[in-house]
C-alpha cells in the first residue's frame, strides 16, 4: 500500500473545503512537506509489526506516511471537523487498505486511557504534537499506556532540548527527569520553520525514546516525581533547603539525602533520575507529584 503525501496547495485546499484555519489555541501547524513526513516515519523505526498513536493528526499530512508502515494507527484529535475528515483523507490518499488500518478519537489526549483506545494497544507514539502541551501530553501517554514501547515526538525545539537533558546541563529540569522515568531518550534533529502552515517563529525538533524499566520498583512514581517538583521549583538552592518543605523540614531533608548517598549541598540540577528516586525512597513523605 502506498500513499500520495499531502504538499502544500493539497494542505489549503483540504483546509479551505473544510473550512478550517490554524488556531494558536489548539497549538495547529499543519505539516505540508512530504519530504519532512518521510524523515519522521523513517527516524521512527517502525516495523508492521507495530501500533502506531498519533496525537493531532490535523489534516492528515503524517498519518498518510505512517498508515502504509504500521500494523494500525490510532489517531487523537481534539479538533471535531478535523477528526470526521481524516478517514475520507486516508481514503482518498491510500485507498481501503489504509483506511482500514485506521481508528479516529475525537479525544482530549490529555484524557485518553487506554481503555479509550482499545484494541489493538498503541507501541509506537509518534506525532507532531502541539507546542503548547507537548510535555503534559508526552508524560501522560507514558504513564497510561505502558504497551507503548518507544516512540518520535515533534516538538518546539527548546521542548526537545529540555527532554533530553542530561544532569549538569542548562536545560535539564523537570521534564528531564520525568521523561527519564520512563524511557532513554535522545534528539533526532532540527525541523525548519517552512515545512508548516502556519510557519511558526522557531525551529522544530525531533525526540525519539525508547522505554525501559522504572529505575527503582520500590518506590511509586508519584513520590519521585514530588521530589523532582519540589527540587527544582527552586533550582538554585541545595537539595537541603529546597526539599525541606517536601520532607518537613530542613534537617529531615538532610537525613533522606544523606541516606541516598546524595550530598544535600548539591543542586537538584546535578541528580540523575536514579539519585531521586533513591531520595524518595528515602524519606517517602508527602506527596504531591504534577504529572
Amino acid at each position: 500500500m502506498a500513499a500520495d503525501l499531502l504538499g502544500p496547495a493539497e494542505i489549503r485546499e483540504l483546509a479551505a473545503r473544510l473550512g478550517v484555519a490554524p488556531t494558536k489555541k489548539l497549538g495547529q501547524n499543519f505539516v505540508h512537506d512530504p519530504n519532512t513526513v518521510r524523515r519522521i516515519v523513517t527516524a521512527a523505526g517502525l516495523t508492521p509489526a507495530d501500533v502506531a498513536l498519533e496525537v493531532g493528526p490535523g489534516l492528515g499530512s503524517l498519518t498518510l506516511g505512517l498508515l502504509p508502515v504500521v500494523g494500525h494507527v490510532h489517531a487523537v484529535e481534539i479538533d471535531p471537523t478535523l477528526a470526521r475528515a481524516l478517514p475520507e483523507t486516508a481514503a482518498r490518499h491510500t485507498g481501503p487498505g489504509g483506511v482500514d488500518r485506521l481508528t479516529v478519537h475525537s479525544a482530549d489526549a490529555l484524557r485518553i486511557t487506554a481503555a479509550d483506545l482499545g484494541e489493538p494497544a498503541p507501541t509506537a507514539l509518534v506525532a507532531n504534537l502541539p507546542y503548547n502541551v507537548a510535555v503534559p501530553v508526552v508524560l501522560h501517554l507514558l504513564a497510561e499506556l505502558p504497551s507503548l514501547r518507544h516512540g518520535l515526538v515533534m516538538v518546539q525545539k527548546e521542548v526537545a532540548d529540555r527532554l533530553t537533558a542530561g544532569p549538569g546541563s542548562k536545560t535539564y529540569g523537570i521534564p528531564s527527569v520525568k521523561l527519564a522515568w520512563y524511557a532513554d531518550s535522545r534528539p533526532a534533529g532540527r525541523v525548519p520553520p517552512n515545512v508548516f502552515w502556519p510557519v511558526p517563529n522557531v525551529d522544530s525538533g525531533l525526540v525519539a525514546f525508547t522505554r525501559r524499566e522504572p529505575p527503582r520498583d520500590d518506590v511509586p512514581r508519584k513520590s519521585v516525581f514530588a521530589v523532582v517538583d519540589a527540587a527544582f521549583a527552586q533550582r538554585r538552592k541545595t537539595l537541603r533547603a529546597a526539599l525541606a518543605g517536601w520532607a518537613g523540614g530542613p534537617d529531615r531533608a538532610a537525613a533522606a539525602i544523606v541516606a541516598a548517598g546524595v550530598d544535600p549541598g548539591a543542586r537538584g540540577e546535578a541528580l540523575t533520575v536514579h539519585q531521586f528516586a533513591a531520595i524518595a525512597a528515602s524519606a517517602p513523605g508527602p506527596s504531591s507529584a504534577v504529572e
